[in-house]
C-alpha cells in the first residue's frame, strides 16, 4: 500500500501514477530479473574460472588445452567444474523466469495463491505426461554430479533410440549435445541415457594386433615391435602422453593366413587415437626395415545359396557343353 501523498504533486502527476503504476513495476520486476541473472551468471563464471585458473597455474600452463600432458585428475577437474557451471546457470535461469512470472501475475492482480492450488491440481493431471521431463532432469543432475561425463569428454551412449558416440559439448539439465566424428551435433535426452562409457577418465589403452607370416622369425617381429614402441615412448612430444612402457603379450590369435601379435600401451585418456595412428606409421617402417612382409588376408567368401547349402556341393543342373547341345538339336531336327 502506498504512503506516499502523491496528489500534493497536482493531479497530473497522479494520473501518470495511477496509469503507468503497474508497467512500471512489472517492468522493475523484469530489470531485476535480468540484472539479477547476470550477477549470478558472473558470479558462477568467476567460480569456475577461479577452479579452471588455479589448476592451470598448479601445472604451470597458459591454457587448457595444455591440460591434456598434466595429471589426470587436474583434467577431470577442469572438465567437471565446467559441466558443473553449465548446470547451475541452467538451474539459475529457470529458477529466475518462474519467480518472475509469479510476480508480474500477482502485478497484474492475478490470485497467486489459487493459481498455485490450480497448477497443483493440473500439475497431478499431467503428472503422468510430465514423467519423462522429470526423468530427464533428474537424470542429467544425477549424470552430473556422479561425474558419468562432463564437457569435453570423448563418450560412448547407450540409449533407448540407439547408440549415440562424439565429444561432449553442453551437459543441460534436461538434454545433452554430443558431436559425432563426422560433425553432427546429437541432441540427447538425459532421461533416454541408459549406459555411459567415457573414454576420457582415468587411462586408456592403445592395442595393436600385428600379422606376421608363419615363415617369419615371431621373437624378431617382437622385438622389433617392442623397440619401435619404446622408442616413441622416449620421444619428448609423446613422453608425457604415454603412462607406461610397451608391452608384447605374444601371440594373441592363429588363423590360416597369418600368426596375429598383440602390443598394448598405456596412455592417457582422450590421447589413445593419436598415439594409435602415430604407433601404427612407425611400425609399418619398422617392418619394412625387418623384410617382414605382412600377408594378405583374403579369404573366400560364398554368396547365396552355395553359403547356405555349404562349400563344394555341387549345383542341382549343370549345364550342357555347347558342341553336345549342338548335335542335339541337329538329331531331332530343330533349328
Amino acid at each position: 500500500m502506498d504512503t506516499f501523498d502523491w496528489s500534493a504533486l497536482g493531479d497530473g502527476v497522479y494520473a501518470w501514477y495511477l496509469a503507468w503504476r503497474v508497467p512500471l513495476r512489472i517492468l522493475g520486476v523484469v530489470v531485476g530479473a535480468i540484472v539479477l541473472r547476470a550477477l549470478l551468471r558472473v558470479s558462477i563464471r568467476r567460480v569456475v574460472d577461479r577452479v579452471v585458473n588455479g589448476v592451470k597455474r598448479a601445472q604451470a600452463v597458459e591454457h587448457t588445452v595444455e591440460l591434456s600432458a598434466s595429471p589426470l585428475m587436474a583434467v577431470r577437474v577442469v572438465q567437471r567444474t565446467r559441466t558443473i557451471g553449465s548446470v547451475l546457470n541452467n538451474l539459475v535461469t529457470w529458477a529466475i523466469v518462474s519467480v518472475t512470472i509469479v510476480l508480474v501475475l500477482s502485478e497484474l492482480q492475478f490470485s497467486v495463491t489459487a493459481l498455485i492450488a490450480s497448477a497443483g491440481i493440473l500439475g497431478a493431471a499431467l503428472g503422468f505426461g510430465a514423467q519423462n521431463v522429470v526423468k530427464d532432469m533428474l537424470n542429467g543432475l544425477f549424470m552430473v554430479f556422479e561425474d558419468q561425463l562432463g564437457v569435453g569428454d570423448i563418450v560412448d551412449l547407450v540409449t533407448t533410440q540407439g547408440a549415440v558416440s562424439g565429444v561432449v559439448e553442453t551437459v543441460g539439465v534436461r538434454v545433452s549435445q554430443v558431436r559425432d566424428v563426422n560433425g553432427t551435433l546429437w541432441y540427447v535426452r538425459n532421461g533416454e541415457i541408459t549406459n555411459v562409457g567415457n573414454k576420457s577418465q582415468g587411462w586408456a589403452r592403445v592395442i595393436l594386433d600385428i600379422p606376421a607370416p608363419y615363415t617369419a622369425d615371431i621373437d624378431s617381429v617382437e622385438r622389433t615391435m617392442l623397440d619401435t614402441a619404446q622408442a616413441m615412448a622416449d620421444d619428448p612430444t609423446w613422453k608425457r602422453k604415454i603412462l607406461e612402457k610397451p608391452e608384447v603379450w605374444g601371440i594373441e590369435s592363429i588363423s590360416a593366413e597369418a600368426l596375429v601379435i598383440r602390443l598394448v600401451v598405456k596412455v592417457r585418456s582422450g590421447d589413445q587415437f593419436d598415439i594409435a595412428r602415430e604407433l601404427r606409421r612407425r611400425m609399418k617402417d619398422a617392418l619394412d626395415e625387418l623384410g617382414v612382409a605382412l600377408p594378405a588376408l583374403n579369404r573366400l567368401v560364398l554368396d547365396g545359396l552355395d553359403a547356405k547349402a555349404g562349400a563344394g556341393r555341387k549345383p542341382a543342373t549343370s549345364a550342357k557343353p555347347v558342341a553336345r547341345a549342338a548335335d542335339d538339336d541337329a538329331a531331332t531336327g530343330r533349328d
